[in-house]
């Protein structure tokens, strides 16, 4: 009976333990983790992604079905970490999840480089006039002209060119206002010169290759970085990456031997989170104007890194041009004998002209971005920059006095030489550099805010040298005749704040301070030691505080309408001319601007309507009159009281599926409410004055339109594009005999695109024809006069524009 007992005793036994070794072996099989790895949105596997035992180091790739078999550490823990370039990390945990896994992963929103512009952008809950100009609406326009070509239709907008043809020194004027009055940013870094104002995209060739897309807000606009807005903002980002590798090569030829070259590559998204792109560059034109040659270079180069919530990316981009210099236009006596090409740069040397009165310059940008993602709804990102341009522009003198050029006058035996001829380059070197910020928190369809703001210093020498003189006295090579340092330092901060009131009522407010100051050699007067007073040269100081106040209301009425009212106000500081043209105490003040604006937009089924009203007041604008300050220098003077007031019309229609038609339309009034002009009479060695009431600001034309016409079919594309300016005036006279004469200008593009090439993934074929119907216009000019012998006398120089001319460019896609 006990022998039984222990019998049985010893069955259990070994039942025990073989349920035991069983129960072990099952928890050995759950050690190996197998599974799928899939496309969230199209199921698709994903050869290639990295799945890893959380807390070790233990892992393996998935294979080229998506699948994968990972045998866990023992020590380690049963959760899993999948990751995979482009898409987001996922963590499974494995012990109680159904085997085989089937583990799906979502594409990630890659940050992209539109994070660096966000908080200097308005949008759609903005009470501002703006307009986003596309990838490829620049695209259609970019056969080798100059940026401001790629805005020449958006409303209120003219455009023109030194040579004629686009190529070289262009500039636009947006509802009247200069270049030196546009803010201009490339990925939120400040491109205007710190001390001209000027932005000269003549040293950035090309640059519309590289870029993806621009936002010129009309009027103050939001706060930004670097120069005032004081008629508009231009806002430029640089190219997207791409996330498969791809390469392209454009080539143009034209009218007055036009050709431009470039080649485009990118890397795609690598596998380890860079990307890389790059374009090389090439634009050579002689000219509608006689001599007016340009030779331009560009590079641009960019990298990125893409984290689970941060980009890292850098920008290099460089420039380097030279011009024959077509900045002193044609006089009207040349225009009305019918010569509209003469150019009188370098016409001081007997004989032929000067083979190389010509302007040369280069021009290095380097910027690093850096953002992250601190949460969901809220990022920070952080810039540096570095810009350094140098160059000179180059002149032939006849008849220089050898004293203004430090160089004494050459003693002969019977007589001393203090005049001659010679070749002068005029100098400038300069540095600018500094970082910009932003952070952005926002809680969707509530409230959000901006905090941003950058500190900028501007490190400028100038300085000529005389290269060559018929009589060069004890002068030594290399040596400057004059030298001087501007420095100037550019503080901002700027607090933006959007609060949903109701579902469709949105408050905007905006605050900007910003602290200048500049260090510069200018004019002062003196006490001679046997009395009165003598001009010198003195190195002084300038500093400014401004504070920049918006604020406005937009309402929504559903997607597709909205309206909005807005008052801003902007300040802006005096132009190096004005510093160093003027003593302390006769110096211009800074002007301010009152910009009122308000408007509706409303997207229909078929067709688009938009408005908007604008008042821009200014306190103290400065404008030439003329008058010669206490140094006696002609430079703008302020004026109390002046406006511009006008309404900007926009539409569109489709008016077939392949057809359709948009424009736009600016009456304005652009007025000087007293305005005193003053003119040297020689005869009396003084000036006359003459007082003018509710007078044209100069360049400011009273109506605006643009019309554009396209036709889309397959491949095949086509469009009509339409001009009209009416008169503008060269002064603040309103005298129609110192104006330019209203124009019309048409332009017919063409353009096919062969999705099917042997050597390509496609290629493209465009042809613009400027000017088809050969309109005889003048986009700018500039006036002078005086009295002599009892009369009045002035003389017009005018900028003519090309003829009927043409662009074809080839586009090979790779």
């Amino acid at each position: 009976m006990f022998s039984k007992q222990l019998q049985l005793l010893h069955t259990a036994f070994l039942c025990i333990l073989l349920f035991t070794m069983a129960m072990n072996s099952s928890l050995m099989a759950q050690t190996v983790v197998t599974g799928t790895i899939v496309d969230a949105r199209t199921g698709e596997p994903l050869p290639g992604a990295n799945v890893l035992q959380a807390g070790t180091s233990n892992g393996v790739s998935a294979g080229q079905e998506g699948t994968f078999s990972l045998k866990l550490s023992e020590d380690g823990s049963t959760t899993i970490r999948i990751t995979f370039v482009g898409y987001q990390t996922k963590t499974v945990d494995t012990e109680d999840a159904e085997r085989p896994l089937q583990i799906t992963m979502s594409p990630r929103t890659l940050l992209s480089n539109a994070i660096f512009v966000e908080a200097i952008r308005a949008g759609e809950a903005s009470p501002l006039a703006y307009e986003n100009v596309s990838r490829s609406e620049i695209k259609a326009k970019n056969l080798g002209q100059d940026m401001p070509y790629m805005l020449e239709g958006s409303p209120s907008v003219t455009i023109t060119s030194d040579a004629g043809a686009g190529i070289g020194y262009t500039g636009l004027r947006i509802r009247g206002v200069d270049q030196r009055r546009i803010n201009v940013t490339i990925n939120g870094i400040p491109v205007n010169d710190a001390e001209s104002h000027g932005v000269f995209w003549v040293n950035m060739p090309d640059l519309a290759s590289s870029v993806e897309n621009i936002q010129v807000q009309r009027g103050v606009g939001t706060s930004v970085n670097g120069a005032a807005a004081f008629g508009a903002t231009m806002n430029i980002q640089t190219s997207q990456m791409e996330t498969e590798p791809y390469g392209e090569v454009n080539t143009s030829v034209g009218s007055f031997n036009t050709r431009k070259a470039n080649v485009m590559l990118g890397s795609g998204l690598m596998d380890n989170g860079w990307q890389f792109q790059g374009r090389l560059s090439k634009i050579e034109s002689d000219g509608y104007i006689d001599r007016a040659e340009s030779d331009l270079k560009s590079f641009y180069l960019s990298a990125a890194r893409q984290g689970d919530r941060s980009l890292l990316r850098a920008d290099v981009f460089s420039g380097r041009e030279k011009t024959y210099q077509a900045w002193y236009g044609v006089s009207e006596s040349r225009l009305e004998s019918g010569d509209r090409t003469h150019n009188p740069a370098g016409t001081e040397k007997p004989g032929e002209p000067y083979d190389n009165q010509t302007d040369n310059y280069q021009q290095d940008h380097y910027q690093l971005h850096y953002s992250y993602q601190l949460s969901d709804n809220w990022n920070a990102s952080l810039s540096a920059h570095y810009t350094y341009g140098r160059g000179y522009y180059e002149e032939y003198k006849a008849g220089q006095s050898l004293d203004e050029y430090g160089i004494d006058p050459v003693q002969l035996p019977d007589t001393t030489i203090g005049q001659s001829d010679l070749i002068r380059n005029l100098w400038l070197d300069n540095h600018f550099y500094g970082a910009v910020f932003s952070t952005d928190y926002n809680v969707e369809d509530r409230w959000s805010v901006t905090l941003g703001g950058g500190y900028n210093e501007y490190d400028g020498d100038h300085f000529g040298e005389v290269v060559w003189a018929r009589y060069a006295g004890d002068s030594e090579i290399g040596e400057r005749y004059y030298f001087n340092n501007g420095f100037k330092t550019d503080f901002n901060t700027y607090l933006k704040a959007q609060y949903h009131i109701t579902d469709h009522l949105t408050a905007y407010g905006d605050a900007q301070v910003r602290r200048i100051t500049y260090d510069f050699l200018g004019k002062d007067r003196q006490p001679q030691p046997g009395g009165g007073q003598e001009v010198v040269d003195v190195q002084q100081t300038d500093a400014l505080t401004f504070f920049n106040p918006k604020g406005g209301l937009t309402y929504r009425f559903n997607n597709r309408h909205r309206a909005y009212a807005s008052l801003s106000i902007g300040n802006k500081e005096p132009t190096r001319e004005e510093y160093v043209d003027s003593t302390p105490e006769n110096r211009p003040r800074h002007e301010t601007l009152y910009d009122w604006e308000a408007g509706y937009k409303g997207t229909f089924e078929r067709f688009y309507v938009e408005a908007n009203f604008y008042y821009m007041d200014y306190r103290d604008q400065l404008i030439l009159t003329g008058e010669i300050n206490d140094v006696g220098a002609h430079v703008r003077q302020n004026v109390p009281d002046s406006y511009r007031a006008g309404v900007e019309l926009q539409g569109g229609l489709q008016l077939l599926p392949t057809l359709e038609w948009s424009g736009n339309a600016t009456f304005s009034r652009n007025k000087i409410q007293d305005y005193t002009y003053y003119l040297d009479n020689y005869d009396s060695g003084g000036q006359e004055e003459t007082t003018y009431k509710n007078t044209d600001i100069a360049f400011s034309p009273g109506f605006i339109g643009n019309s554009m016409l396209q036709y889309r079919r397959g491949g095949f594309s086509a469009g009509l594009s339409t001009k009209y300016v009416s008169r503008q005036y060269l002064d603040n006279t309103q005298s129609d005999s110192r104006s330019l004469d209203p124009y019309l200008v048409n332009d017919v593009r063409l353009g096919y695109n062969w999705t099917t090439a042997p050597f390509a993934s496609h290629v493209e074929a465009t042809l613009m024809v400027n000017n088809v119907l050969d309109e005889r216009y003048e986009s700018n000019g500039y006036t002078y006069g005086y009295i002599s012998g009892g009369e009045e006398q002035f003389f017009n120089y005018y900028y003519p524009q090309a003829g009927r001319n043409f662009l074809l460019q080839l586009s090979f896609y790779f």
